[in-house]
């Protein structure tokens, strides 16, 4: 049976949490609360979403790279976080706050002037992104936002056809066809983190026992409930990376 589960790496609110290569306890948590993988997922999506026909405009692409990484890595976050502290940071309140408010209005900001640049109707995406971003984390209409097909929706496809739109002003079936894989990549995502937080943040061990046909068995711990989980993720996101990657390349001609 199992004890306690104090192995390092494994007592987290998340495997990314609290890196030692940062040595001051508020860096780790900023940078904990970014959540790097799931956020580098999340960014790699607008990349899929505007380099999926070209030609490529770079200046439109990293301006959508930057409002996504404000609203989502930043204010989405800060705004989680403020419910119930469940990466259990320092972060006073009202340094989340204001992170929540320069991140989401950041994005605004740089929405507008993409509207500007590109097509007014991409205003309609902005209103959606608000309503998404403050809707799921702040739990709004009585948390009828607050779903996994809503996230897979807001952090799966929503991205991949803002993206999409900003280099070409219209949608197509390529665009939505690409929208589905990013939101079975984000549910996918979604399935697995649920039970491995669970098991971080409210589990604090596990006993039991695996029994196998021959008669062995094998202890079940927290950690090795946690590892194929979390083991998946970083695989998961890695792969949507390298996807995003590679369209890159193709539109940007790289040998």
């Amino acid at each position: 049976m199992s004890g306690p589960a104090n192995t390092p790496g494994f007592d987290g609110p998340a495997f990314y949490a609290q890196p030692r290569l940062l040595h001051k306890r508020r860096s780790r948590d900023w940078w904990t609360l970014l959540h790097p993988p799931y956020t580098l997922c999340h960014l790699s999506f607008v990349v899929v979403g505007a380099c999926l026909v070209g030609p490529v405009n770079s200046l439109y692409m990293w301006m959508t790279i930057l409002a996504f990484f404000l609203a989502v890595g930043i204010g989405a976050h800060a705004l989680d976080e403020l419910q119930g502290r469940p990466l259990r940071t320092e972060i006073p309140a009202w340094q989340l706050k204001a992170a929540a408010l320069l991140g989401v209005g950041g994005a605004v900001v740089v929405g507008v002037i993409g509207a500007v640049l590109t097509s007014g109707y991409l205003g309609i995406f902005i209103v959606v992104g608000i309503v998404l971003a403050l809707g799921y984390n702040l739990e709004l209409f009585h948390g009828g936002l607050h779903t996994d097909f809503v996230f897979a929706l807001s952090w799966g496809s929503f991205p991949v056809l803002t993206a999409y739109f900003a280099q070409h002003s219209t949608l197509n079936l390529a665009a939505f066809i690409a929208a589905v894989f990013a939101a079975l990549i984000a549910g996918t995502q979604r399935q697995l983190s649920t039970p491995a937080r669970n098991l971080r943040r409210r589990v604090s061990h596990v006993e039991g026992i695996q029994v196998h046909v021959d008669g062995s068995t094998v202890s079940i711990t927290k950690e090795a409930q946690l590892q194929p989980l979390e083991s998946a993720l970083r695989l998961l996101c890695w792969a949507s990376v390298t996807l995003a990657i590679s369209l890159a390349c193709a539109r940007y001609h790289v040998l």
